[in-house]
C-alpha cells in the first residue's frame, strides 16, 4: 500500500488530506486560534496513529478468528521534551468488549500487539529524510 499525508496551510486556513493507494480522504483539523499552524500537534497525531492502528487491527484480527467485537477503546500516552528531542515512554492499553471469554480477548490483544504495523514501524526505528520538492 502506498500512503501519503499532505497539509497545506495559510493564515487561518489549512487543508489536510491522507491517501492510500490513490484514495484521498480529507481530515478536518482547525488552525490554531492565532492562525499560525495546526491546533493539533504532531505528537498528538502520532499517538492517534498508534491508537487508530491498534483499533483497526483489533477488528481485522478478530474477524480472522470469528470474534465479534462490540466495543474497542485504545488509550495511548507518551512524553515529549524540549524542541528537537524524540518522544519517550510510549505506552498503550486497550479495552475490548467481545462475544468471547476474557482469555480469548487477552490472546487477541497480545496477537494484535505483535502485528500492528504502526507499532512495529516505531519499534523497528525508521529513517525519515527531507527530500527536495
Amino acid at each position: 500500500m502506498k500512503m501519503s499525508a499532505k497539509i497545506k496551510h495559510s493564515l487561518l486556513h489549512q487543508g489536510i488530506e491522507v491517501q492510500t493507494n490513490g484514495v484521498i480522504k480529507h481530515v478536518n483539523i482547525p488552525a490554531k486560534a492565532n492562525g499560525r499552524g495546526s491546533s493539533v500537534n504532531g505528537g498528538e497525531l502520532l499517538l492517534l496513529a498508534l491508537a487508530t492502528c491498534f483499533c483497526n487491527d483489533i477488528y481485522r484480527e478478530a474477524a480472522k478468528r470469528n470474534i465479534e467485537v462490540l466495543d474497542v477503546e485504545v488509550i495511548v500516552t507518551g512524553k515529549f521534551g524540549a524542541d528537537g528531542e524524540p518522544g519517550s515512554d510510549f505506552e498503550y492499553k486497550a479495552n475490548i468488549v467481545a462475544n468471547v471469554s476474557d482469555e480469548k480477548i487477552k490472546e487477541l490483544l497480545e496477537h494484535t500487539d505483535k502485528v500492528a504495523e504502526i507499532h512495529n514501524t516505531l519499534r523497528k526505528g525508521i529513517d525519515v529524510k527531507l527530500v527536495e520538492s
